[in-house]
């Protein structure tokens, strides 16, 4: 045993397992699944509730991929609604 591996022992440390790759999406895509960019890149607004703006993202936590979402009001800049699943589905962004 090299000497790497025997102080490893010693202290009772594990080489960390390779990371799973990214999440895939399995399910069915229509020809028009691309929504449109409504903003135009336009981030102003001139009052609360006028524009909001949605993001959806997946985080790796030691239980498997953890997916996230959020609405947030651009006056304000503040995140006015969330939801997180262990299931990549329609509803973690419908209920945001």
């Amino acid at each position: 045993m090299n000497r790497v591996i025997r102080l490893m022992h010693l202290v009772k440390l594990q080489a960390r397992h390779k990371r799973r790759r990214l999440p895939s999406d399995k399910g069915s895509k229509p020809d028009n699944h691309i929504a449109p960019n409504h903003r135009q890149r336009d981030f102003h607004a001139s009052g609360p509730n006028q524009k909001w703006l949605a993001d959806f993202t997946y985080i790796w936590t030691a239980e498997g991929w953890l997916y996230a979402a959020a609405v947030m009001d651009l006056y304000s800049r503040r995140i006015e609604g969330w939801s997180m699943s262990e299931a990549m589905q329609v509803k973690v962004v419908s209920y945001a």
